[in-house]
């Protein structure tokens, strides 16, 4: 019989270019090291040297796969076909990435792991029919892949097995390219091909509206510091869902976001099939002792999460996140 208590563990995949380190708990990235211009190592993402201060809820979503529904959903409620549901409220007044027990807290089983030159490792997770009060039962699947010398993948695949539910993944890495104790990333500069972002109301759920960012503070259609114009959002930074509607594509993919760091010449690269990404600065990251005792402050990281639109489910002028069974 086959043993069923999985228990979390951490898998390396390195290539030789690039050392990653992520945990079945919540196919979390651990670290992520890559060298800089002078081929000095850093790690560049947040998080913790072992799995149990995740496991014990220390992070603000560092690293994890959230789901079943990234982002906010506006009071926790939306009603399919008919039938009123009922989220809960994790982050008053809305329910935000899944739950209380979302995909990020749960342990995924190893469905496979390969080394080689082209590492990679799969992750699965059946979630149940009323799990964190979302309907029917889903598989999920992602694996992470070193596709090349400089490049990381994750494939996302969630199936509904018996009803329509709304379902929209993301990745949650906090990143700081000058390694991830280095200090605050408002120096590093950004790119973003987005022209329009969903703008928000005091809760930080869209209103549904598309707005242009020309002339405004969120306007990253040219490169620029990320904490150029940052004291001139409202709140405490940038929390906002960018539409990716301007990035060229290739293989399926556009480009959504060029990050830079200028003392290392460090550049992240990132493409996605989603049609949106939240761009984080990590504004609620308050004291975190991380790795090597590193103190994560307000702007330690910034998370570029390639989702669905937050709280699309309510909002029908919104790209659908509902799946039906094939």
């Amino acid at each position: 019989m086959a043993d069923h208590t999985l228990k979390p563990e951490v898998f390396e995949l390195n290539n030789g270019s690039m050392q990653v380190k992520i945990t079945n708990y919540g196919a979390i990235i651990t670290s992520l090291s890559v060298p800089d211009k002078h081929g000095n190592w850093a790690d560049v993402v947040l998080g913790f040297d072992s799995v149990e201060p995740y496991v014990k809820g220390a992070a603000p979503f560092f690293g994890c796969i959230v789901g079943r529904v990234a982002n906010r959903i506006k009071d926790g409620k939306f009603s399919l076909d008919g039938v009123e549901y009922t989220l809960p409220i994790n982050k008053p007044p809305n329910s935000l990435h899944g739950g209380f027990k979302g995909f990020d807290k749960v342990v995924w089983e190893v469905a496979e792991y390969k080394k080689g030159e082209n590492p990679s490792i799969t992750f699965k997770y059946r979630s149940r029919d009323g799990e964190e009060g979302y309907p029917g039962d889903v598989s999920v699947m992602a694996t992470y892949t070193l596709t090349s010398s400089t490049t990381m993948r994750l494939d996302m695949e969630a199936v509904p097995e018996n009803k329509p539910t709304p379902i929209s993944l993301a990745q949650h890495t906090y990143w700081n390219l000058a390694g991830h104790h280095s200090g605050n990333i408002l120096d590093h500069s950004i790119q973003i091909w987005g022209s329009h972002i969903t703008p928000v109301d005091q809760n930080t759920v869209p209103t549904g509206e598309i707005m242009p960012v020309k002339g405004t503070p969120f306007d990253f259609t040219t490169e620029k510091k990320i904490g150029a114009s940052i004291n001139e959002v409202p709140g405490l930074g940038y929390d906002h869902n960018y539409v990716l509607d301007c990035g060229e594509e290739k293989s399926g993919l556009k480009h959504a976001a060029k990050l830079k760091e200028p003392s290392t010449s460090r550049v992240l690269n990132l493409w996605t099939n989603a049609p949106g990404m939240q761009f984080y600065t990590g504004n609620y990251v308050n004291g975190v002792v991380g790795k090597g005792g590193a103190v994560y402050g307000k702007h330690s990281g910034v998370c570029l999460e390639t989702q669905g639109f937050p709280n699309a489910i309510n909002q029908p002028n919104f790209p659908s996140v509902v799946f039906s069974v094939e």
